[in-house]
Parts: C-alpha cells; structure tokens; sequence
C-alpha cells in the first residue's frame, strides 16, 4: 500500500467485477474506497460523505452516469469527475470534456494511467478546498474584526488585544450580552500569528446539552443511532487556530471535565473511538455571568476557571461609553445604508434619544435599531418615527426630566417602564439600566409617601 497517497473516491458502476477490481486497485494505493451500483445511491453518498474523486460509467441503467454528472457540477462543483466507460465513442468524450469532466477513459483502462489521473485530481480538488477556506478567512478578517470607539474603556481594549494576541494562554471575555464579546476575540485571532489558521465559534448556550459533547469531540460512524459518517469536531477543525467557546457557563458539569482533560492533555478521542488524536489550539471563552458567583453554587468547576481564565478582558456595557455612540451610529449608518443603497443621515432629536437611553441590549440592540431605521426611512433622515418603542418611551422619560424632581422623575420612569413591561420589575430595570435592587427602593420610597 502506498502511504503517500490519500483521498475519498466513489467509484460508481453498476458492474460488480468492474467495481471490485477498481476498489481493489484503488485501496492498495491508499485510497479510500466508496462503491455504488446505481446513480441514486451515489447521490446519496455525496450528500453524506466528504468525497475527493468521482468515478463513473457512463452508461447505467435508469439514471445514467452523465445525470450524475451534471448533479455534481450544479451540488458540488468542487469534485472532479471522472469518466470510464465500455461504450466510448469521439463524441461522447468530446461532449463530457466540454461540460469540465476531469478526464474520460474506456475501459480496461491502463492503470497506471489512471492512478496518475486520479493523484492530480485528488490536489486539484485539495487546493481548491484550502483556496476556498482562505478566501473565506480573508473575508472574515476583512468584515468582522473593527472594533469601534474611543473611549478609555475601548483603548483599553486594544491595548489588551495588542499585547496578548500572539499568546498561547487562555483569554476569558467578560460583558453583558451584546457588548461585542465575538468581536475581541475575532480580533485576538485576525490580529495574530494564527490568523492563516481556523478560527471555530461555538455558541454554547445555542446547542442542546445532548449534542454539545459530540460537536466538540466529533465522532465515529456508527458511534450513536444517526451516526452515519465520520463527524470532525470543533476541537480538531481548530487545529493551529482559536477556537471561541461563547458562554462557556453554560457547559455542564461532565462536560466542563472533558474540556478540562483536553487542555490538559492537548488530546481528545471522538465519541465511538478510543483513539487518541493530538490537538493544538488558543481557548478564547467570554461569558456574561459570573463564574466565581456560578462556582459558588456548585455549577462550574474552580479548576477550570483557572485554566480559562489566564487573560482576562472585560467589555463595557455601552450606557458606560456614551461617548463612543455617535461613532458606532455612523458605522452602522454607513453599513445599512451601503446594502439598502440609501443616503441617510440621523436627527439631533434622534442623537440625544440614543444617547439618554439606557441600552439593555448594548451595541447588538444599537445596531439592530439602526437596521430597522435604514430600512424603514422614506426620506434622507432618520426620525423618531423610525424608532422603535423602547426608544420612545425614553423620550417621554427625558420630557418628564424638565418638569418634576429628581424623585418624580425617577418614579415616572419606572412606571412607565413597568406599564412597558406589563408589571415585570426585571425586564423594567434591565430596560432602565439600574438593579432591581434599586428599582424596589425606589418603588419603597413612593409606598412611604
């Protein structure tokens, strides 16, 4: 067997001994071997398995090998195809080396030709598959990695990204939802010496618990009821890059320890395998809760906290950067309006909303508003009437500011943000940006006037 070789090819035919002896030669060059009988079968092999090569008879009864091709060419045109056919005419080889078959051979074929044939396929089909993936990174880096702002809080930021990024240590991301948490750790790994290498984002709190193990790990065919091939992880396609573990506290406890083991270990073993497989990788994690508060109640591990938690940087919820909104407006202005091709610019009325408002969703809520504005502006400007509700409940509360007390004011605002929240004293602080702590003080306070 030739070690040097390596790929997936179907070999699609419905001779058995025209299979079997092709299979055989195939597999002693170290190929890995997938047989079908019928064009049927072999789509459904494509739509399940990673194939590198496609070889096929022309002529097959029902569906013949030209159907197949043209399936691929539209499902997957990255995969060559390949021809080999008892019923070869000038025409028909014209005909499939016009439509981009990769090569057409009659039958018996010479071998030795054919494994050649098959080798250069394999790269073609390897090359563009990194050429894509790098296309893609590039894409990645180019529109995903701005961070926005200026404030000290931003700067700080920076700086941390700048002095970490080529680091092998663990990086913990502290911040409320939406405060950009993706975003620092897509500049740790953009800005650093793994940038040509993947970059894997799991959202932890997105996938069921059931499955959580196995998209990590990945798994075996046959490993589980459902199993039918092969599944790469998320730790082995992270392989020399960063994978982002989003809300990590959401992680049980048996979990927690098989995480805790690979960093450990720098190995893993898929689910249905004892085999051990290397992995090397930069942890980025964020979280929006408080781990020590989460080890405390018995739901996450102390020790994996210290593995995980090396960094740490921590995003500002953007009521604290206020500053930095007109900034953030104007890039997400110049965004929406690039994709809807329009021309807008924001009211002062509209600015001062943005700006006194206490933004319980932080920069995610920012530019979702944005969003709906661009689209729903009819003229060159962007008005309150383009706003939604929170927002302008917001500018009632800033009306009522000129004509009562502090004490008034605060009281007015948390009735009208409890109206808004039909009665739900969490969702009206978190709308007003204060604890519920201190939202039933003051609710005490007007119980004793």
């Amino acid at each position: 067997m030739n070690a040097g070789c390596s790929g997936r090819i179907l070999v699609v035919d419905d001779e058995p001994n025209a299979v079997k002896v092709l299979s055989a030669i195939l597999s002693d060059a170290g190929y890995i071997v997938l047989e079908s009988s019928s064009v049927a079968k072999a789509i459904k092999i494509l739509s399940q398995e990673d194939i590198d090569v496609v070889i096929t008879d022309l002529k097959m009864p029902g569906k013949d090998g030209m159907h197949l091709f043209e399936h691929i060419t539209e499902k997957y045109p990255d995969v060559p195809v390949i021809f080999l056919t008892a019923y070869g005419t000038v025409e028909s080889a014209v005909h499939a080396m016009t439509l981009d078959a990769f090569y057409y051979f009659i039958k018996p074929p010479d071998y030795v030709k054919l494994k050649s044939i098959i080798t250069k396929a394999v790269e073609q089909r390897s090359l563009k598959k990194e050429l894509e993936i790098l296309r893609n990174r590039l894409l990645e880096k180019d529109e995903k990695v701005h961070i926005i702002g200026s404030s000290p809080q931003v700067r700080m930021i920076l700086d941390a990204v700048e002095s970490v990024k080529n680091s092998a240590s663990s990086i913990l991301i502290y911040g409320e939802t939406g405060t950009g948490k993706e975003l620092i750790a897509r500049k740790l790994h953009y800005s650093s010496v793994r940038q040509s290498k993947p970059f894997i984002a799991v959202n932890c709190a997105a996938i069921p618990r059931e499955l959580m193990e196995s998209e990590l790990f990945g798994y075996e065919r046959g490993a589980f009821t459902g199993a039918h091939s092969r599944r790469i992880g998320r730790f082995e396609e992270a392989l020399g890059g960063t994978i982002f573990l989003d809300e990590i506290g959401e992680l049980d406890l048996p979990l927690q320890s098989k995480l805790l083991r690979v960093l450990q270990e720098k190995e893993i073993e898929r689910l249905g395998s004892n085999k051990k497989i290397s992995v090397e990788f930069r942890l980025v994690s964020c979280t929006n809760r408080d781990l020590k508060e989460e080890i405390r109640s018995g739901t996450f591990r102390e020790d994996l906290l210290y593995r995980i938690d090396v960094v740490q940087i921590n995003t500002p919820a953007l009521r604290d950067i206020r500053d930095d909104i007109p900034l953030l407006v104007a890039h997400f202005i110049k965004e929406f309006c690039l994709r809807e091709n329009k021309m807008l610019s924001v009211s002062d009325e509209v600015m001062r909303t943005f700006q006194n408002y206490a933004w319980p969703g932080n920069v995610r809520q920012l530019r979702n508003i944005i969003e709906r504005a661009v689209v729903l502006s009819k003229g060159n400007v962007i008005t309150m009437k383009e706003l939604p509700e929170e927002l302008l409940l917001m500018k009632a509360q800033s009306e009522t500011r000129s004509n009562g007390t502090m004490k008034d004011i605060k009281v007015q605002a948390i009735r009208n943000a409890l109206q808004e929240c039909r009665g739900n004293k969490s969702k009206a602080a978190s709308m007003l940006g204060i604890s519920r702590k201190a939202l039933y003080k003051i609710l005490g306070q007007e119980a004793r006037l």
